[in-house]
């Protein structure tokens, strides 16, 4: 159900018919990018974090890894990321699929400057099987993402 609420949500972009499903997980980087065709790094994962009583979403490339110091840094508290049931709970998608649409109000989602060395990526679409190829100006638009930030680590020496 929750691709679908997806593909509703990103018609609002015309970016409904970039929706792929796949008879195969793609519930981890590596998988995604095994069944989308691509390197690891252009995977663009959504990490969901508690934010007092809530949680926001930072999306990254596939190879980056949340930097604590930075995270710290940027948002003001440690990161902790939601369990598996705080995640749906939250932000309406399971993990493996959880993506910075069709989201509840009030979640807020940020974009990680990893990602910028890509013209193209590729975000969950909402289940454990599905992407969405994009640019990441297609991806803020889409997100309402609030900004872009730099917190992470690992990625500037790979692709």
């Amino acid at each position: 159900m929750s691709v679908q609420l997806v593909r509703e949500y990103l018609a609002k972009f015309g970016k409904e018919g970039d929706v792929m499903e796949f008879a195969a997980s793609s519930a981890t980087v590596e998988l995604a990018a095994q069944v989308v065709g691509t390197t690891p790094a252009r995977i663009a994962k959504t990490l969901s974090f508690q934010n007092g009583k809530g949680c926001l979403l930072v999306v990254m490339a596939g190879d980056a890894r949340a930097d604590n110091k930075k995270f710290k840094a940027q948002f003001g508290f440690k990161p902790r990321m939601l369990a598996h049931e705080e995640a749906l709970r939250f932000t309406g998608h399971a993990v493996g699929g959880v993506c910075p649409f069709a989201l509840p109000p009030n979640v807020p989602v940020y974009l990680d400057v990893s990602m910028r060395r890509f013209d193209i990526i590729y975000p969950a679409a909402g289940s454990d099987s599905s992407a969405v190829r994009m640019t990441n100006e297609e991806l803020f638009t889409c997100a309402r993402a609030i900004a872009w930030v730099d917190v992470c680590k690992d990625w500037k020496q790979a692709e």
